[in-house]
């Protein structure tokens, strides 16, 4: 079973992120950069199955610049296989990014696609449910738990209420939440042994996809400081207090 494992490039969860003076956009320049922390539970996934013998290949896949390749190498050094990179200097919205994963589903033929449920610099969360409807193909999102037996994933799903079972027919695309399992990290042989494990590259045009944007960003900004409390010294006063001055969100 081949199955294919879209990564994206973001700033590093550890970085504060910063608004750029013009309130374009976030800062990037000297920023690190790492791999989405959700795509990382996805490639994980997708190597355990390997290891337990269901998968036979992994390709991890990258949409973006060029130093996106950095990010499919982490991947590879995880234990995919091959990598492929979709190079634009655009930056694709979900529908873009569905749209050539689905290009490249035609023409690899997966059994299974797993993403991460969302990235952290957008938090679109809509890019596997958007790629599902391009397929055709049944969806498990915000996996806590994976069973593949046969043609059938059973997909353990976080929802509101607690936890929900489906079983999806394959081929199927399932998103991963924070609970499916603990990434491991990438050994230096294994990185070593990654720098020689292939990476395609291609562009959107390859795919007949137009990655340009149809969405406008009008302002960033950084959420309002958060107004320090106050002590009180008297239940009377606190419920004074709450009476004239708190506000009803």
């Amino acid at each position: 079973m081949k199955l294919l494992v879209p990564v994206k490039r973001v700033v590093d969860y550890n970085v504060k992120v910063r608004v750029k003076s013009d309130q374009s956009g976030v800062e990037l320049t000297g920023v690190k950069m790492a791999m989405n922390p959700f795509d990382e539970i996805a490639i994980e996934e997708a190597v355990r199955l390997k290891e337990r013998g269901i998968a036979t290949e992994i390709v991890a896949i990258s949409i973006g610049v060029a130093a996106c390749q950095e990010t499919l190498r982490t991947a590879l050094a995880m234990g995919a296989d091959r990598g492929i990179l979709v190079e634009t200097d655009a930056a694709p919205e979900p529908l873009a990014v569905a749209k050539m994963l689905r290009a490249i589903a035609d023409r690899e033929q997966p059994r299974l696609i797993i993403l991460g449920k969302q990235a952290i610099d957008d938090d679109m969360n809509a890019t596997g449910q958007m790629l599902a409807a391009l397929l055709g193909w049944p969806q498990g999102t915000f996996a806590s738990k994976v069973t593949i037996e046969g043609d059938t994933a059973t997909v353990t799903r976080e929802v509101d209420g607690g936890l929900e079972t489906v079983a999806l027919s394959l081929p199927a695309i399932v998103t991963a939440d924070l609970r499916l399992n603990e990434p491991r990290y990438a050994s230096l042989p294994n990185i070593m042994k990654a720098r020689k494990k292939p990476i395609e590259t291609m562009k959107p045009a390859d795919l007949g996809v137009d990655p340009a944007p149809r969405l406008t960003t009008l302002k960033v900004v950084e959420p309002a400081k958060r107004v320090a409390g106050k002590k009180v010294g008297s239940v009377a006063e606190l419920v004074e207090k709450l009476r004239g001055e708190a506000k009803v969100i």
